[in-house]
């Protein structure tokens, strides 16, 4: 049965959302909303998980189901994040035709309730027309987007299905099917202070002994699967005081496991040669720099095949909503690989959510309607 997504209502179901603050940990507004919308719409069942004590967020991750009565189709999930990144306090949605933005002083919130407001919109057509569907179970994880802290907490044994579909990707009509693993870490270097105008000799620079290793690595793109950043640095206290303590904070990405490790390891190796090589003069007497690394497993690596259940489906909804789909691998990490990582495979949907993280955010109506159509397609 064909039917016509309401746009008004999806336009004003995703403005409603947006003008809800959520950011990470605080998404218990938006959670509050969501359980009431989707009670309203008889879900089977509206489970909110424990995950808040390991998050530190002020909600836990929320599962719906939705019952299947369509006997030829097997379930899925659907999956968004709750929460968003700063500045997120005090939405205000601007329409202008089919454009949506944020005032101009905050972010628009798009990424993720883009596909909050399509999942939303699915439902209640599904609801209102009868159609017969698949199971439908609905992830929405908190505290994405610092470090997918939801996914990584969400209680697991609570979900059915096998596979199914993270919307949470810019652009429309592309679904991401590979994503790199990644590594973060916090390096440390720590020398000596001294007085840099009276003594400057009794001390160990830890800021040039970090520069002169950063020289040596090469940042930015490392191959067609890698890269490398560098992004924050703390240090120094004065600036006539030989700086003691320096830390740094980067990352490195691979979609190879191998790769990642030994582009890792490059770094420690350069680090703890340029600190083996340091040659300091008498006034140090038998001081030594010293070096320090946290390594955090960030997330592993998602990689689905083009014969994946998960793929099959979503090539046939594509053709049967007459889209053409595009294919892709991204650079970034999201829940789907947490998902992957716990059996769970998972293609990342894009929802026409555009200049995210920025206060220039933006949305086309257009888009958000036509990511509503291809939900539709892969549930009926």
């Amino acid at each position: 049965m064909k039917v016509t997504i309401n746009r008004e209502r999806l336009a004003k179901t995703f403005a409603e959302l947006c003008e809800i603050s959520s950011p990470s940990k605080k998404e218990a507004g938006v959670a509050t909303y969501l359980k009431k919308k989707f009670a309203e719409l008889d879900a089977d069942s509206i489970h909110e998980d424990n995950s808040a004590a390991l998050t530190g967020s002020d909600c836990g991750n929320l599962i719906i189901t939705f019952a299947g009565n369509h006997p030829e189709l097997e379930g899925l999930f659907f999956s968004c994040h709750m929460d968003t990144v700063e500045p997120a306090n005090g939405v205000e949605v601007v329409r202008t035709g089919d454009i949506f933005s944020s005032k101009g002083d905050t972010i628009l919130g798009g990424d993720d309730k883009s596909g909050i407001a399509a999942i939303l919109e699915l439902v209640t057509l599904l609801k209102e027309n009868n159609i017969p569907h698949s199971t439908m179970e609905i992830i929405l994880t908190t505290c994405e987007e610092i470090g997918l802290l939801g996914a990584k907490n969400l209680e697991y044994n609570k979900i059915q299905s096998t596979y199914g579909y993270a919307l949470d990707a810019t652009g429309i009509d592309v679904v991401i099917t590979g994503a790199p693993t990644a590594n973060k870490m916090k390096l440390s270097v720590k020398g000596a202070a001294a007085h840099a105008g009276l003594n400057p000799e009794s001390g160990i620079n830890a800021l040039s002994l970090t520069a002169e290793a950063l020289s040596k690595l090469k940042v930015g793109r490392l191959d067609d699967e890698s890269t490398r950043n560098f992004g924050i640095i703390h240090g120094g206290a004065a600036t006539n005081i030989v700086p003691e303590l320096v830390t740094i904070y980067g990352e490195v990405r691979s979609h190879s496991t191998e790769k990642l490790a030994i582009y890792t390891q490059e770094i420690l190796d350069t680090f703890n040669g340029v600190i083996a090589d340091w040659q300091g003069g008498e006034e140090v007497e038998n001081a030594r720099p010293a070096f320090d690394c946290n390594i955090t497993d960030d997330y592993p690596v998602l990689k689905l095949e083009q014969n994946a259940p998960v793929i099959e489906r979503i090539k046939q909804a594509s053709a049967k909503s007459g889209k053409n789909v595009q294919f892709i691998v991204a650079g970034g990490g999201s829940d789907g690989n947490i998902f992957c990582s716990n059996g769970m495979q998972t293609a990342i949907v894009a929802t026409g959510m555009d200049k995210v993280h920025t206060v220039d955010e933006q949305l086309d109506l257009k888009d958000l309607v036509s990511l509503t159509e291809l939900l539709y397609a892969l549930t009926t």
